[in-house]
């Protein structure tokens, strides 16, 4: 592990609180990545925006990577804030292609709810526990998710 990975207080409050969350961690640009096991993601969420000598209260984005055709497929990413310290810092978490799930964070940051429909719109993502799950910038009658790597660059017909 890299030395900057090996002193910096985020990942190390992160081991500290749950050390089996964590998959794997990285640094590009000096700014922190963190893969979390899906199951795990909402419990280092709220710990992130509690703990408070870390204080990530704000979720800027939440999007998706479609990895296809490597399996786990997707990634569901979402990038925090501390406006206290200014740190930024980047959570990814795998899942599968077959039936791409995760817990909403809309319970920890109330900013989720719209990230987290658009996420579903373009990807297929499903936000268990999102309070009104619904496609935001396409018709309800869309057929598929045109972010996926596999979606017809001419549409489906």
């Amino acid at each position: 592990m890299p030395a900057d990975l090996d002193t910096n207080l985020v990942l190390q409050k992160i081991r500290d609180f749950d050390a089996d969350a964590i998959e794997q961690a990285e640094t590009f640009r000096g700014e922190l990545t963190v893969f979390i096991r899906t199951e795990r993601l909402r419990r280092i969420c709220e710990f992130l925006r509690d703990e408070p000598q870390l204080s990530f209260k704000y979720l800027s984005d939440a999007t998706a990577l479609d990895r296809y055709p490597s399996e786990p497929r997707f990634e569901a990413v979402y990038h925090l804030r501390s406006l206290e310290t200014g740190e930024r810092l980047r959570l990814k978490a795998r899942l599968s292609g077959d039936d791409p799930r995760i817990d909403s964070l809309v319970p920890v940051w109330p900013a989720a709810e719209a990230f987290e429909c658009e996420v579903y719109d373009l990807f297929g993502i499903h936000f268990e526990g999102h309070p009104d799950l619904h496609r935001i910038l396409l018709p309800e009658d869309w057929e598929g998710f045109p972010l996926r790597k596999d979606y017809p660059t001419e549409g489906y017909r």
